[in-house]
């Protein structure tokens, strides 16, 4: 674009005027002042001018304003610097219908004789506009690009030097950029290497892959800090020829532990998928055959001919919830997997031994000679004691045997009269086993014929309170009654002992308690008024305590009845303070709370020991009558009794002892100073309409008691 920078001598005109036009740019020649010399027909065409319209004008004419020096400014740089590099000016030149375009100028020095004339040479870039604009865009997309990407990219030359890089690569590997600006890669490189686990491997990859320039390569690297990249590598090419290479880092980390938590997963599901083929078969806590099982080898065994008989043992523990209540969850599993075992060496040559659920066991015989010894053998072996955590625990069980013979039977038909002679067992006094009569079926129908009379008793006004005094050998008078709950059915009396576990487990508890609870209340409010100092009691249930509501119930029907409650004992068996529902003992606080007392009803028959009574919140025992009955003659050593009396009284607790029915149990129990007396020698539980004959019959027994223990 520029010619010579040396300085020679003006050829003639005409060969002169013939160079200038061989060339496609627009030359210009200019004195000193800017004057045009010469022009070619490339500046004729630029411009817009005829060669003799350009001749003589000064140049400024095709110049934009802004321009108008780089001709002056030109010659004074070829003057300073003749040999210098001269790169092209860019400048705006004005054609001569007004337009602006962009153009580029370049020039040399050239001396005709008496002055040095500026040859300027004038190219139009305006064609290249639209190419840059291209170019620029390219480059910000791919910079963009480069950027934006999750990758961290590196581009290095064939003579290992760095030709580009983004911020992520700087990012993800934690280099500092001046690192890379450096003269050698040996300091970002021991950035690289202290990082991953395998540097090693790390950098022999990368010297393998500077010696084969066209390789390709996709790895992983694992870091030290847990993370995983994928690293890719391949050639930078231009055309058909190899220039660099290209690398790039991808953290694949979340993707990595979302494919070992998803492997993980499938082992999982594998182990649960074989835990419950397992458990399809087998119970989980004993390792003995399940419900499934037992039912699929039942009925298989009942559809085999050739077999003389079917025998199914069916076991239950006997008051194994206490278990769970007093020691906890875990001590009542470790009973059960001890059963277990035991039950397995009882019966070796059994068909199946299964857990069928809970604390019920089962086992399957087949062509066995003698099951009646078999059940007995297990009864006996499971009652041995046995420690757990420190705890001494003996077995109690009841069980039910039902066999086939050669009268067909279904296997339902068998599990259910197993389960009717199991109960039966139980209702004999536990311990024991029972082999099926037809008898049981009749005494079931009795129990469900009982049942349903029960549930229209009250509508029916069948049931009804007696009332039985409890009396002050002190105070030498009848300071309580306890109400008692009587259902007549048909002109029979059905004993409290029957229809009160079956109202239990009927869930008519609750009824049946609120009817005694408002009868007792009704008879007694006028008695009760007469005398702040007497108190009625009453009996309530476990099931009763339950209720979120039954404290407050019954202190609203205590207030409609008139009865203070500070005159209300509340009579409960220990077994309700290791019920898990703590509604119990809220109820029971807020019951102590309005002023009520809680009296412990049968103490010495249970669980408790004299220790654990300054951990209940009561404020009466009762001595269960099984205890005063040891008394015959008067003259007996019981410490048992006097342990149980001075205990109590050492906690605050007054003692009432039920069961009294001859001078000298009274004057036993008065000798160690029992504060209240309750039984048959002072009164049978009369109806409310007889208490006057209660009250007599009592006053009269505590005088002849008085005069018995008199002076002489």
């Amino acid at each position: 674009m520029g010619g010579s920078r040396r300085q020679n001598k003006v050829f003639a005109a005409p060969a002169f005027d013939a160079l200038l036009d061989a060339g496609p740019d627009a030359l210009l020649a200019l004195d000193a002042d800017g004057t045009i010399l010469l022009a070619n027909t490339a500046a004729s065409k630029l411009f817009g001018y005829s060669r003799d319209e350009l001749t003589g004008r000064n140049h400024w004419m095709l110049l934009t304003e802004g321009f108008h020096n780089e001709a002056a400014l030109l010659r004074a740089h070829l003057l300073d610097q003749p040999d210098g590099p001269q790169p092209p000016r860019e400048v705006f030149g004005l054609h001569r219908d007004g337009t602006e375009f962009a153009a580029e100028i370049a020039g040399s020095l050239l001396d005709d004789g008496s002055s040095q004339v500026l040859l300027v040479s004038v190219r139009s870039t305006g064609h290249r506009k639209g190419a840059d604009v291209d170019l620029s865009e390219a480059m910000s997309l791919l910079t963009a690009t480069l950027e934006s990407t999750a990758d961290g990219i590196l581009v290095i030359s064939s003579e290992g030097k760095i030709a580009g890089l983004n911020e992520q690569f700087l990012t993800m590997w934690s280099i500092p950029p001046e690192l890379m600006k450096a003269d050698s890669d040996e300091p970002a490189m021991r950035v690289i290497l202290g990082q991953v686990k395998d540097p090693e491997s790390f950098l022999a990859r990368v010297q393998e892959l500077t010696k084969d320039s066209s390789a390709e390569s996709h790895d992983t690297i694992d870091f030290l800090d847990g993370r995983t990249f994928e690293r890719y590598s391949r050639p930078q090419k231009v055309g058909d020829r190899i220039v660099g290479r290209v690398w790039s880092f991808r953290d694949v980390t979340p993707r990595r532990k979302a494919q070992e938590q998803a492997e993980q997963a499938l082992t999982d599901l594998a182990v649960q998928a074989e835990q419950l083929r397992v458990m399809a078969f087998k119970d989980p806590l004993t390792g003995l055959a399940n419900r499934a099982v037992f039912n699929a080898e039942l009925l298989s065994a009942l559809k085999e001919p050739r077999l003389k008989s079917v025998d199914v043992l069916l076991l239950d523990l006997d008051d194994f919830k206490e278990v769970n209540d007093i020691l906890g969850h875990h001590a009542g599993d470790d009973m059960l997997v001890e059963v277990a075992r035991r039950l397995r060496g009882c019966v070796p040559t059994a068909d199946v031994v299964a857990r069928l659920g809970g604390d019920e066991f089962v086992v399957l015989l087949t062509a066995c000679p003698d099951a009646d010894a078999i059940a007995e053998c297990i009864v006996r072996c499971l009652h041995v004691p046995f420690s757990i955590e420190g705890s001494m625990l003996r077995p109690s069980l009841s069980l039910g045997l039902a066999s086939v013979g050669r009268d067909a039977r279904g296997a339902s038909e068998l599990l259910r009269e197993a389960d009717i002679a199991m109960y039966a067992a139980k209702a004999a006094g536990k311990n024991r086993f029972l082999r099926f009569h037809p008898d049981m079926m009749t005494a079931l129908v009795e129990r469900t014929d009982l049942e349903a009379g029960l549930q229209m008793a009250i509508g029916r006004s069948e049931i009804s309170v007696d009332f039985q005094p409890i009396v002050s050998p002190r105070m030498g008078r009848v300071v309580k009654f306890e109400a008692l709950a009587r259902w007549d059915r048909e002109n029979q009396r059905v004993p409290p002992s029957v229809f009160i576990p079956l109202a239990e487990r009927s869930g008519l508890i609750n009824d049946v308690g609120t009817e005694v609870m408002a009868q007792s209340l009704k008879h007694m409010a006028s008695w009760l008024c007469e005398d702040p100092s007497r108190s009625l009691s009453m009996n309530v249930s476990g099931v009763q305590l339950q209720e979120l509501d039954f404290a407050e119930g019954v202190l609203k029907l205590a207030e409609t009845c008139g009865v203070g409650v500070y005159q209300l004992v509340f009579e409960v068996t220990e077994s309700v303070f290791f019920d898990a529902d703590c509604n119990v003992i809220k109820q029971l606080s807020r019951l102590r709370e309005a002023g009520a007392r809680v009296a412990l009803d049968d103490f010495g028959t249970g669980y408790s020991s004299l220790g654990r009574l300054q951990d209940l919140p009561v404020d009466i025992v009762k001595i269960d009558k099984t205890f005063v009955s040891m008394v015959r003659t008067g003259d007996e050593r019981l410490p048992i009794l006097s342990s149980m009396i001075n205990m109590a009284h050492s906690l605050g607790l007054t003692v009432t002892a039920e069961g009294v029915e001859t001078h000298e149990q009274a004057n036993y129990l008065m000798g160690l100073e029992c504060d209240s007396l309750q039984g048959y020698l002072f009164s049978q539980p009369e109806p409310a309409d007889r208490l006057e004959h209660a009250l007599k019959n009592a006053g009269q027994a505590l005088y002849a008691l008085a005069r018995r223990s008199g002076p002489a």
